[in-house]
């Protein structure tokens, strides 16, 4: 009889010691686990559970981040809205990459987008009477319900698996005339299907968002990372897609940490519409000093959060924007790794018995990029991450993003290494082989 890769005892006595359950695992506790399997039997596994960069920091970034610190930054606080650089730099990169107008105002530095939702979350659900609920668009990242939970703040949410295209409409229409949706969140591209947005879904988005006068949190962390077309060239098409362009009340969440590979210094952007950061609304007066949004959101959220985010790394997200903007770095070329890995591992999956979960975008195949997501016949996404614990590959369960497809699991592949494909190859193999004996794990 075929064995596993790693001995069963070990991986169960580590489960039945956690006291956890691997379809309610977060990313974290599911990292834990895996090192502990790792020490416990020596054998290194092939690691897709975690969404963090694979690739070295952008030097542009490190070299003036650098040059901002012996330059004595690090003793003064920033401007709690922002130094002047990076909001000018700012403008034109969402100028540049997605044909967006804003002003320097409206685009806020953030301790990476995390504080950014978190801080949208916060004023958002204070703005008008009667709109304190946020509508989550699933699957998404785990955190933000994490986020929603913590502040004790109302959420719905849905799978946008069955509603694509026009569905889409009737389904966000039963949310919204309930009248109480102060905002709506997904990610674009999606973490962790990797399904993008056609037009027509984000012209739905935006009309609608518009018609009932909710605000739409896009969260952009993958940035131009729709590889199927080169986003890559300021100033000319084709863009970022983005609800911006159909409706006028939005705020974006840029990170740096992909799109850059700019993670450990946690420095992301929150842009705000013209329109939005204007609006006044009573409802705002009962916390805040002004009615107005914008102001709101700087000088009364964030400024209690954190009163505003890292002086120096600052200088490194305005200079990577302004090499970006006058075309001196490639911001797609600086990370299709990712699109390679994926296509090639992608492959190795599929040639093993496996079958891609989200797999389309309206009439086109879902593009390759940092997370793609899987099942395996017969067994449910509870007992596939399990199963593939015996053979050395760790992974996260869709459950947790808000996914409906139970048989699923996400895999990410930036922490893959072209030296393991081979590796991964082989263990993929001997889990298929032993899948089809008559008695499995």
């Amino acid at each position: 009889m075929n064995k596993t890769i790693i001995p069963a005892e070990i991986v169960d006595q580590i489960l039945r010691e956690s006291h956890l359950e691997l379809s309610n695992a977060t990313i974290r506790e599911t990292k834990k686990l895996v090192d502990l399997i790792e020490a416990a039997s020596g054998v290194s596994f092939v690691r897709m559970e975690m969404g963090i960069p694979g690739l070295p920091a952008n030097q542009i970034g490190v070299e003036a981040e650098i040059e901002a610190l012996k330059k004595g930054v690090a003793s003064k606080y920033p401007n709690i809205n922002g130094i002047d650089v990076l909001k000018e730099e700012s403008v034109k990169f969402i100028k540049n990459f997605m044909n967006i107008d804003i002003s320097p105002a409206g685009c806020v530095p953030t301790v990476g987008s995390m504080q950014a939702s978190f801080t949208a979350f916060m004023t958002v659900n204070k703005r008008k009477e009667g709109q304190d609920v946020t509508l989550l668009i699933d699957p998404g990242f785990p955190v933000h319900k994490q986020q929603l939970n913590i502040l004790g703040l109302k959420h719905k949410s849905f799978d946008i698996y069955d509603f694509r295209g026009e569905k889409l409409e009737e389904k966000l229409r039963s949310f919204l005339e309930q009248g109480d949706i102060s905002c709506m969140l997904y990610s674009n591209p999606n973490n962790p299907s990797w399904i993008c947005f056609t037009e027509e879904e984000l012209g739905i988005i935006g009309q609608l968002a518009t018609e009932y006068d909710v605000v739409v949190l896009e969260d952009l962390a993958y940035f131009g990372m729709d590889f199927r077309q080169d986003l890559s060239r300021p100033g000319e098409p084709p863009f970022q897609s983005t609800v911006a362009h159909y409706t006028d009340n939005w705020i974006l969440l840029i990170s740096s940490s992909k799109v850059f590979s700019y993670a450990g210094q946690r420095m992301g952007l929150l842009a705000i519409s013209d329109a939005l950061y204007q609006q006044q609304t009573d409802h705002l007066g009962k916390y805040y000093s002004t009615k107005e949004f914008g102001h709101s959101l700087v000088y009364g959220t964030l400024y209690a959060l954190s009163a505003g985010t890292s002086h120096s790394a600052q200088y490194a997200l305005a200079a990577m924007f302004k090499a970006a903007n006058e075309g001196r770095y490639n911001l797609v070329e600086g990370v299709r790794a990712y699109e390679k890995k994926a296509r090639r591992m992608k492959q190795i999956f599929l040639s093993n018995g496996f079958d891609i979960v989200y797999a389309h975008d309206g009439d086109r195949p879902i593009a390759d990029g940092f997370y793609f997501t899987v099942s395996y016949p017969g067994l449910s996404g509870d007992m596939l991450l399990k199963s593939l614990l015996y053979f050395g590959v760790s992974a996260i369960s869709l459950r947790i993003t808000g996914s409906t497809r139970e048989e699923g699991i996400r895999a990410c592949v930036s922490l893959i290494q072209e030296a393991q494909f081979p590796e991964l190859e082989q263990r993929l193999e001997a889990f298929h082989t032993y899948h089809q004996q008559p008695i499995g794990i």
